[in-house]
């Protein structure tokens, strides 16, 4: 997946397959990139359009979709 660059102190970059609804993370803190899945299409365009990625990611994403570890 494609992922676009974020100017975030806690997030690298931030993608979105809108066939199968994943929205995918890379973290600055070690470079893991994590899947969420089953995410709607709004979220991951007011995450990318947020005035802080991270805030938006704890708030709104951390812990209320399924996850799991890609790299």
């Amino acid at each position: 997946m494609e992922r676009e660059p974020v100017n975030s102190s806690m997030i690298v970059s931030i993608g979105y397959d809108y066939n199968s609804a994943i929205l995918e993370i890379e973290f600055k803190s070690n470079h893991q990139v994590w899947n969420y899945y089953d995410v709607p299409s709004y979220v991951y365009e007011q995450i990318i359009s947020s005035e802080s990625c991270g805030k938006y990611f704890l708030a709104n994403v951390r812990g209320g979709y399924r996850e799991g570890r890609v790299a």
